[in-house]
């Protein structure tokens, strides 16, 4: 057959085609296997994000200046819990290195990290090394972040005066806040003012979380004089209202006029919201719903999340200071302050309100009021749907200095479990194992009658 021929054969075409064919497919496939290895992207479409790496995590591994080592102890079967998790890390620099160790297999390596039970992960850069109690994005970000710091960071929180308690684990109580400190770089003790009213130079940062009572005139000048040395306070009063049965609040007036001179003005009223909105999270009307936030660091990157001030009072800025945030047009504040409090539109005034505000004293001293204690009690500091955590740990970061630790932390994962009551579980059982079979049933029998 002549060359001419063949090239004009119908086989020979249909051999072509299907070349052709099979070498684009494999450049095809080459190509998207060499951007698959060299850009790990996924998508997390999960309601609470929870195969995404938070805001924090992203800006501490995004910033790493050296290498740094996360190491994962664990049997080679088991390998994959960890990589689905640390994979991330390392995808965020190439500073991060994430390894894959057996104990088993390499006892040597074990041992020379001091590793005793299996899953430890172990965090190490620069010849220090932290441990993450678990296999979470919080324990190994806080881990991270323990290794980079260099040095401890004391959070002393007031006590004597009626203030809440850092140990108390009932509702309105203050180890929720304690113990994320201590998940950071932050060790906690209390401090009495009381007794020797001078706080401790130790302190990298004073808290002062809903006194009671009001503070004697020593307590007053030894806090006004921390501050002014350079020293970080977060001050947290509340409305002076009286529940009765002895649970009064006396509004701090002492606190309140050393306020004054830093220009946060703390006034005596009770802010309510009127929008509704604290609803959604199960909230009345005397928990204000906070969406607007200013430009300061410590709530720049919060304005898509939604914080609760519960018993509040509103605070004006003057100069020397910034507004933090605010609560919405449909807020009122009351000066009745004697239950049952009830708004008058025709006299009380009209919001927004601030709530918070941030003042630097003399170049070093810093300072964060809120005319709120109770958005970092227990019940509302641990809900996941708002932000009153991150806004906290925001403002002690923000008051320490430690600006590059701002951020949107890693919220635990979303419990979905659907709880049912012995009713709805009867009701359950009844009409997915009785009366929807039976009525397939009955409508199959109608139909095949009908057809006969």
């Amino acid at each position: 057959m002549a060359a001419s021929e063949f090239l004009k054969a119908r086989q020979t075409r249909y051999g072509a085609y299907v070349t052709v064919y099979v070498i684009v497919v494999i450049a095809i496939l080459g190509a998207i296997n060499y951007l698959a290895n060299s850009y790990n992207k996924s998508f997390d479409s999960t309601a609470n994000k929870r195969y995404t790496l938070s805001d924090q995590t992203k800006k501490i591994v995004s910033g790493l200046k050296g290498d740094t080592d996360i190491t994962y102890f664990q049997k080679a079967t088991d390998f994959t819990r960890g990589r689905d998790l640390l994979d991330r890390y390392a995808n965020l620099s190439n500073k991060l290195h994430v390894k894959y160790i057996d104990p088993e297999k390499d006892p040597l390596a074990a041992r020379a990290a001091g590793i005793r039970t299996f899953g430890t992960t172990v965090v190490a850069t620069g010849g220090r090394s932290q441990e993450a109690k678990t296999l979470t994005e919080e324990e190994i970000t806080g881990a991270l972040i323990r290794v980079l710091k260099t040095g401890e960071r004391l959070a002393c929180f007031v006590v004597g005066s009626g203030e809440l308690g850092t140990d108390d684990q009932d509702r309105a109580g203050l180890s929720g806040f304690k113990t994320a400190l201590e998940k950071t770089t932050f060790k906690t003790q209390t401090v009495s003012l009381l007794e020797k009213p001078e706080v401790p130079a130790t302190c990298s940062v004073l808290v002062i979380a809903g006194p009671k009572r009001d503070y004697v005139q020593p307590a007053v000048d030894a806090v006004k004089k921390y501050i002014d040395g350079g020293g970080h306070a977060m001050v947290l009063i509340d409305p002076a209202i009286d529940f009765g049965k002895g649970d009064a609040n006396s509004g701090s007036p002492a606190l309140v006029t050393m306020l004054g001179s830093y220009g946060v003005t703390v006034n005596s009223d009770l802010v309510i919201d009127g929008s509704g909105m604290g609803q959604m999270f199960g909230f009345n009307e005397a928990s204000p719903i906070v969406m607007q936030y200013e430009s300061q660091p410590i709530v720049a990157g919060m304005r898509r999340s939604a914080t609760v001030f519960p018993l509040a009072r509103s605070l004006e800025v003057k100069s020397g200071a910034e507004k933090l945030f605010s609560t919405t047009d449909s807020s009122f504040a009351t000066t009745n302050l004697t239950p049952p409090i009830k708004i008058d539109p025709a006299k009380d005034k009209k919001g927004p309100f601030t709530l918070g505000a941030a003042a630097t004293v003399g170049g070093k001293g810093r300072i964060v009021v809120v005319g709120s204690s109770s958005w970092v009690k227990n019940e509302v500091f641990g809900i996941g749907q708002i932000g009153n955590r991150d806004l906290a740990l925001n403002a002690v970061n923000w008051l320490t200095a430690d600006e590059d630790l701002i951020a949107i932390r890693p919220k635990d994962p979303e419990d979905r479990r659907l709880s049912l009551t012995r009713r709805q579980m009867s009701l359950l059982f009844f009409l997915l194992v009785i009366v929807i079979p039976l009525s397939v049933i009955l409508v199959g029998t109608s139909v095949y009658l009908r057809r006969r």
